[in-house]
C-alpha cells in the first residue's frame, strides 16, 4: 500500500512540479519588472523554459500517456481545427468586463525598434512546443482526472464527468488574463481529452492555438496577447 501511495505521488508531483516552476517564474518577472527596473525582464523567459524543460525532461519515464499514439483523425485534422477555433476566439474575447489586471505585454523589439529574433525564437517556441506538453500533463492528465477521481491514473478520459470539465476549466481560465478565453480555451481542451481518448490531441490543438496566435501576433504588434 504504501509503494502504491509513493507510485502516485510521484505521478502527481511529475505532472505538477513543471507547472509549478512556470508559475514561480511568472511571480519573479512580476517582482523584478516591479522592483528593478533596470533589468530586462523578457530575458527570464528562456530561462524559464529551460527549466520546466529540465523538469518534463527529469520525469520523462513518468507519462505513459504520451506513448500512445493519438487516432490520426483526432490528431491530425480535430486537434488543428479545434487549435485554431480557440485561437479567433481568444482575440475576439479581450473586452474589458472579459479580463482583469493589466495582464502582461511580451514585446520581443530592440530600443532600435528592429525585431530581437532570438528573443523570437525563445518565445515562439517555448509558446507553440513546451507550454502545451507542460500545462496539458498538469491540467487535463492530473487535475482533470484527479478533480473526478483521486486515483487518477486508473481513470479513462472519457469517464470523466462535467462536473470535473466545468472546475478545471474554470481554474484554467483564471491561470490568464483573458479569464473567459481561458475558460473557453480550457473547455475547448477538455472536451477533446475526453473524446479523443489521448493527450496528445489537446496538446497539439493547444500548440496550434500558440503558434497561430504568435505569428499573429508578431504580424500586428498585437503584443498584449502575448
Amino acid at each position: 500500500m504504501r509503494i502504491l501511495s509513493w507510485q502516485i505521488d510521484v505521478q502527481i508531483w511529475a505532472r505538477v512540479l513543471p507547472f509549478a516552476l512556470y508559475m514561480v517564474f511568472l511571480a519573479i518577472e512580476g517582482l523584478v519588472a516591479d522592483n528593478l527596473p533596470g533589468v530586462d525582464v523578457r530575458w527570464l523567459y528562456p530561462v524559464k523554459i529551460v527549466a520546466v524543460i529540465g523538469a518534463l525532461w527529469y520525469y520523462r519515464a513518468v507519462y505513459t500517456e504520451l506513448a500512445i499514439r493519438p487516432n490520426r483523425l483526432w490528431a491530425g485534422v480535430a486537434a488543428p481545427l479545434l487549435g485554431i477555433v480557440v485561437f479567433a476566439l481568444w482575440i475576439n474575447m479581450d473586452q474589458g468586463w472579459m479580463k482583469f489586471g493589466g495582464g502582461t505585454a511580451f514585446d520581443p523589439r530592440n530600443d532600435a525598434g528592429d525585431m530581437d529574433w532570438a528573443l523570437v525564437s525563445t518565445r515562439l517556441a517555448g509558446a507553440a512546443l513546451v507550454v502545451p506538453l507542460m500545462e496539458e500533463l498538469f491540467w487535463r492528465s492530473f487535475l482533470l482526472r484527479w478533480i473526478q477521481e483521486a486515483r487518477f491514473l486508473a481513470l479513462e478520459p472519457a469517464q470523466i464527468g462535467l462536473r470535473a470539465i466545468l472546475i478545471s476549466s474554470v481554474l484554467f481560465g483564471f491561470e490568464h488574463s483573458l479569464w473567459l478565453a481561458g475558460i473557453v480555451a480550457g473547455l475547448a481542451y477538455a472536451w477533446l481529452y475526453r473524446a479523443s481518448g489521448n493527450l496528445w490531441a489537446p496538446i497539439i490543438a493547444h500548440a496550434v492555438t500558440n503558434l497561430v496566435l504568435g505569428l499573429w501576433v508578431l504580424n500586428t504588434g498585437q503584443w498584449q496577447f502575448w
